[in-house]
């Protein structure tokens, strides 16, 4: 019984370029669902005033009570709790 080598080399380059296509196509999804997020959070980090309900990245919820310079906020976690958070800390506004 011989190894036919001809057939395993072209086997193995077949998967090779099946496996990536499917990487590139997995790549791209990813990154369109990567730029769309970017997005959202952009809109989210730009709209942010005091008084404004937010989610945490850690999915703590709390209230803008001040914003203290461009990127620093404090936030009301819970009744007479307040503390300093970096505004790209917030994952979203609450409506």
């Amino acid at each position: 019984m011989t190894i036919n080598w001809e057939v395993i080399i072209w086997t193995c380059i077949t998967l090779a370029v099946l496996m990536s296509i499917i990487g590139l196509i997995l790549y791209a999804i990813s990154a369109k669902n990567v730029r769309s997020k970017r997005k959202e959070l952009g809109e989210v980090h730009t709209e942010l005033k005091v008084g404004s309900r937010i989610m945490f990245a850690g999915g703590v919820y709390g209230k803008v009570v001040g914003i203290d310079d461009e990127d620093t906020l404090r936030v009301e976690v819970a009744p007479k709790v307040v503390i300093t958070i970096s505004r790209y800390a917030v994952q979203s506004l609450l409506k």
